[in-house]
């Protein structure tokens, strides 16, 4: 059980470290060389092109002043988990900082990089994500905009990751702003999908009048299992059955046909089921 624990905690560790190194390549490969403005990196973009510093010293720099406000604003709990992706990604970008001289990848269109750069680093963040780490930055002032100003951190990291593309429209120009846009949001899908995995399954919650026909359709016809749970009306209060399958992808369409045609008035809901373990 020890020698099983102590692999699962190095596993989680090496993926939190490539995917740190894939974000700080990300980072000196696509990100620093067409003005990419998102996150603390983005800060080191804008200093660097305005005032000629290291970004490395601009990244360590906020991500020190964040994880200090986060230990007085946000306490000791949620600064802890923060603490080695914040150091470790800047110093990732300072040590991968050469190989863009040493390993070229020649002549390539910026929307072509900016799309690969978004890959890279979503694929990184998911990594670290999966593994129970952070990378801070931005992340911390999230938390600290949700706290103190009342706000959900979906709305709160719309607020500071924004402001920090504007600076991009200030600095740069139109089309380095639209590319940070296009980034951020190819970054967040890729990182989802990392996290979460591809849906292989589909979960199908079905309300019908014919429960018993839709049920045999689907253990004999498509050859699944069901679950039925207990359910009542918010509004009428009736109690109503509730039919729960889990269906390959492939198979989506037949089902949803199929029960159509057993009641055109049934009441489904169909969700990606990420992982599915356990029963017969």
């Amino acid at each position: 059980m020890r020698k099983t624990h102590r692999g699962e905690t190095l596993f989680r560790y090496g993926e939190f470290i490539l995917g740190v190194l894939l974000l700080a390549i990300a980072y000196n490969y696509f990100v620093l060389p067409n003005n990419i403005t998102y996150g603390v990196g983005g800060l080191g973009v804008i200093f660097k092109k305005t005032f000629g510093l290291d970004p490395f010293i601009v990244m360590l720099t906020s991500s020190v002043f964040l994880l200090i406000l986060s230990f007085l604003l946000l306490g000791k709990e949620s600064t802890k988990n923060t603490v080695i992706g914040s150091l470790l990604y800047p110093i990732f970008v300072k040590l991968t900082e050469f190989l863009p001289n040493v390993f070229s990848l020649g002549e390539i269109e910026p929307v072509l990089e900016v799309f690969c750069g978004a890959i890279i680093a979503g694929t990184g963040l998911g990594l670290v994500f999966k593994a129970g780490f952070t990378t801070g930055g931005t992340d911390i002032l999230n938390h600290i905009v949700s706290k103190y100003g009342k706000m959900n951190v979906g709305k709160a990291m719309i607020f500071t990751d924004g402001l920090i593309i504007l600076f991009s429209f200030l600095v740069f120009n139109f089309q380095t702003f639209i590319y940070s846009i296009i980034n951020l949001a190819i970054i967040s899908m890729i990182t989802d999908k990392v996290v979460l995995g591809i849906s292989q399954s589909k979960a199908f919650f079905i309300i019908t009048e014919h429960e018993t026909s839709v049920k045999k359709f689907i253990m004999d016809s498509m050859t699944h299992g069901v679950t039925v749970l207990e359910g009542r009306g918010g509004y009428t209060g009736d109690f109503k059955k509730v039919i729960m399958c889990i269906i390959p992808t492939s198979q989506y369409y037949a089902l949803k046909e199929g029960i159509k045609k057993i009641d055109k008035d049934a009441f489904f809901v169909i969700t990606d089921a990420y992982e599915v373990s356990g029963g017969a």
